[in-house]
Formats: C-alpha cells, structure tokens, sequence
C-alpha cells in the first residue's frame, strides 16, 4: 500500500514530535556530562558540515543555484542570528538551569509570541479568544512555576524564564524566515542561515570547549550528542520544515502539544522527574490556553511550529 504525501507527513511529523520531546531528556544527561559551551560549538561545527555537505550532494555541480539572491542575504543573516545564534543558544543554557519537563512546556508558549508578532506587524488581527487563550496560557506558566518562586526570587527558575524569551525568539525567526522557505526551500534555508548563525557561537564557546575535560566522557554520552546534533537538530529541522511545507502550518501546529507529555514521560523514565498536582494543573492549563489562542476563531492558520528544543 502506497502511501501518499501527506499520510508521510503526518507520520514523519508525529516522528519529530517524539525525538523532541525525549531531547530534552537527551539534552538535561549531555549539558551535565560536558556542559553547554562544548556542545553548542559541536552542534554548530557539525550542522553547518552536515547541511553543506546534504546541499552538494542534492546540488551537485550547482551548489551556487542554493545561494541566496543579493535582496535576500540580510533576511537571511536576521534569520541566521535570531534563530541559530540567539535562540539555540538561549534555549540550551535554559534547559540547562531548568528541568526537562519544564523546558518543554515552557517552549510551547511559542505559538503566543508568534501571533502577537503577527497582530503588531499588520499580518493578523487579534480576536478576543486568542486574547482569552493567551492570558489563560500565562496563568498556567505562572502556575507551573508557582511552587519555584514560592522559594524566592533565587529559586524562581531562572532556566524557565530564559526559556520564555527563547521562544520568543523563536517565534521571531518563524515570522523572519517563512517566506525564505517558501521561496527556497527548507535545505537551503537552514544551510546558508547556519552559514551566518554558527560562526559566532563556535567563537563564542571554543575556549571553554578547549578547557572541558572531554577525554573521559563516556561513549554513551557522545551517542547522547549525536542524536541531539544529527537527529534531533539538523533532521529535525529539515523533516519539520518539509512536514510544514506538504501539510500547512495551520495542520501540523496542534502537534506540539505532544512534546511535553512525551518530555515527560521521558524524563520521569530516564532523570526521575517528579510531578506534583499543582504543576500538571499548570502544564494542563498552558496547553489549553496555547491551543486556544492558536485555533480558536481563527482563520488565516499563521501559527508556528514547535521551538528546537536543544
């Protein structure tokens, strides 16, 4: 049985959906093992060779056909650094200070940023659900966090509210970038944005990645990177954009919502994470309020896939 183009773009994006819900897991085991600076210089070495190499390949002797024209370069340096630079890097140092469950909940805002982008560009018009469902989705977050910040401002989880800007810079780099994939497709787009977003982490990270004692991490961790890099960050982002392209933002938005139960049942399995009543409440009412402002009466379908979770 033949299966047709959007049947494998539903089953590819559910796919995605369950390497990046346990990533964050994945991720929580690798910052602690080698810590952030390492990893993010080995995940923006590689993903910059990764998707070069893919573009030669797919190219051939015409890889200068990939490159972006004169007018678009600076729509795509913005993209570049707000998606790669800022927001990867962001988003690590968050899931580093922050739990797995919680970083994967937290991301889900990023949907709300996106709209409110949307409605102060002109784009789209805010209806009063979306607003019921974006201050019911903030009251869940602040629920969520109500038993860290019952312990002090020290203790608030500076992790979860890095993460809140992180998806906010994601949504950005969704709003920047949407009409290069359109006009390029996802490969190109992620390769030449790597080609203006890598090089200022890889700078940024290297004397701490020359300092780390990364002789004696063990092969399980390294295996732990690899799926982070290969897996999770570069074919995910290429098989999320693709997933996106045959099936519609509007269609494959909903299933982010999978990511933190996957996130965490994955982290209860591997780190021992706990959950009190009071933050599923809170993970619960997030979702809703998300979902709510996402769909709920609207029509133009401009929403946002699910953040790169590390």
């Amino acid at each position: 049985m033949a299966f047709t183009a959007s049947q494998l773009s539903l089953l590819a994006a559910l796919a995605i959906m369950v390497v990046w819900g346990a990533n964050f897991a994945v991720t929580k085991v690798v910052l602690e093992a080698i810590g952030v600076a390492p990893f993010l210089l080995i995940r923006f070495l590689g993903m910059p060779l990764l998707g070069f190499a893919l573009l030669a390949l797919v190219y051939r002797r015409h890889l200068a056909k990939s490159m972006p024209r004169r007018g678009d370069w600076p729509r795509f340096a913005a993209a570049g650094i707000v998606g790669h630079t800022l927001h990867v890097g962001i988003v690590t140092w968050g899931i580093d200070l922050s739990t797995a469950f919680s970083s994967s909940l937290v991301l889900t805002s990023g949907p709300l940023f996106t709209l409110l982008l949307l409605a102060l560009l002109g784009a789209e018009r805010l209806q009063p659900r979306q607003v019921a469902g974006t201050l019911a989705a903030f009251a869940g977050i602040v629920l969520f966090l109500s038993e860290k910040f019952a312990g002090g401002f020290a203790r608030a989880g500076l992790g979860d509210l890095v993460l809140i800007l992180a998806a906010a810079l994601f949504s950005l780099y969704t709003v920047i970038s949407r009409p290069l994939a359109e006009r390029y497709g996802p490969l190109p787009v992620l390769a030449w944005t790597l080609a203006v977003g890598a090089p200022p982490l890889v700078a940024l990270t290297l004397p701490a990645f020359l300092a780390a004692p990364l002789a004696h991490v063990p092969a399980g961790i390294w295996l732990g990177v690899a799926w982070a890099v290969v897996v999770s960050a570069f074919l995910g982002w290429l098989v999320w954009s693709w997933v996106n392209a045959v099936r519609g933002v509007a269609r494959t938005a909903p299933l982010q919502y999978l990511m933190p139960p996957i996130a965490g049942v994955v982290s209860w399995w591997m780190l021992g994470e706990r959950f009190t009543a009071l933050k599923l409440a809170g993970a619960a009412l997030t979702m809703a309020g998300v979902a709510w402002a996402q769909f709920g009466g609207r029509r133009s379908g401009a929403a946002c896939g699910p953040p790169d979770p590390g």
